[in-house]
């Protein structure tokens, strides 16, 4: 816990809880996406003033950059753990796109992924250049995991973990619109779990559960 004393000219200095209000951007960020977190949208939100969001995070930038982190160690790291504990490689990626319709239509949380709305497209822009770099890596968390299955006797050796590891990125893409679109909980979790099934195919003959 990180308290954060922001000096004024008159008065007494306003301390603010910086793992708190940092909690509240992210959620700004989720819900808007970076172009439409403006910085009166995201001081209203985190209680503080936009003198004390520049004086504890630097930038926009790099407070977007934080609370995406944030994210990933917190709710949004539901895929890295699912690949993690699932000791059969098909098991891990089948329920990396389950808890993806879990936590996409979580009550608890914004709709959607918050990776899917970072910044995208061909420009050679930081916060482009950002958002794509998440992506690829958990394209590349995927693709690794089937690989491993491979080496392990677990997924048939012919298949082609590149292909497979972006089918499951834009399954788990797709899903995240569609939560924040506004699909039921019922129905995420019937269509994620459909597009899991489809993951049999990859299976080995005999393999290690």
């Amino acid at each position: 816990m990180t308290n954060v004393i922001n000096s004024r000219r008159r008065g007494r200095p306003a301390a603010f809880n910086r793992d708190d209000v940092l909690m509240r951007a992210m959620e700004v960020f989720w819900a808007r996406g970076y172009d439409l977190a403006s910085i009166p949208l995201l001081t209203e939100r985190m209680g503080i003033s936009a003198q004390s969001l520049y004086a504890a995070f630097g930038s926009k930038d790099a407070l977007y950059r934080e609370a995406m982190e944030l994210y990933q160690t917190t709710v949004g790291g539901f895929g890295t753990k699912a690949l993690a504990e699932e000791k059969d490689a098909v098991s891990a990626v089948a329920r990396l796109i389950h808890d993806a319709a879990l936590v996409f239509s979580s009550s608890d949380y914004n709709p959607g992924c918050m990776i899917t709305t970072a910044p995208s497209g061909d420009r050679e822009e930081p916060l482009s250049e950002f958002g794509k770099q998440l992506r690829t890596q958990s394209i590349e968390q995927v693709r690794a995991r089937l690989q491993r299955g491979i080496e392990d006797g677990q997924v048939k050796a012919d298949v082609d973990c590149e292909i497979w590891s972006r089918f499951v990125a834009a399954i788990v893409h797709g899903l995240s619109v569609q939560a924040r679109d506004g699909m039921s909980r019922d129905a995420l979790i019937a269509s994620a779990d459909l597009a899991a099934a489809s993951l049999g195919a990859l299976r080995a003959k005999v393999h290690v559960e």
